[in-house]
């Protein structure tokens, strides 16, 4: 069977989508960043609680999804979560709220 380069990419994009579940530095399983995606829900809530911006909610699921974690209060405090500041949205800036 004949590698194309198509199954060249994709074996590529899932090597990396490996690492960055990874991102956490603490060498935890990949599962374990899953047991905390119900917390993101209410924290995002409250972390978006004051944003006029209508895809606040939507970004901070994403990013507690992908750092397992959101900073404290309702703006500001990223360096509690290192990892928000590395998800860029499509103008460069950060995604993360």
């Amino acid at each position: 069977m004949a590698f194309t380069k198509s199954t060249l990419l994709l074996a590529i994009l899932c090597f990396f989508l490996i690492q960055e579940l990874e991102i956490n530095g603490r060498n935890q399983p990949i599962m374990a960043a899953a047991k905390n995606i119900a917390d993101c829900d209410g924290k995002c809530a409250y972390r978006c609680s004051k944003s006029s911006d209508k895809s606040c909610n939507y970004n901070c699921v994403f990013c507690c999804w992908m750092c397992n974690c959101v900073p404290s209060g309702t703006s500001g405090n990223r360096q509690e979560c290192p990892c928000y500041d590395k998800w860029p949205n499509y103008l460069g800036k950060p995604l993360c709220p």
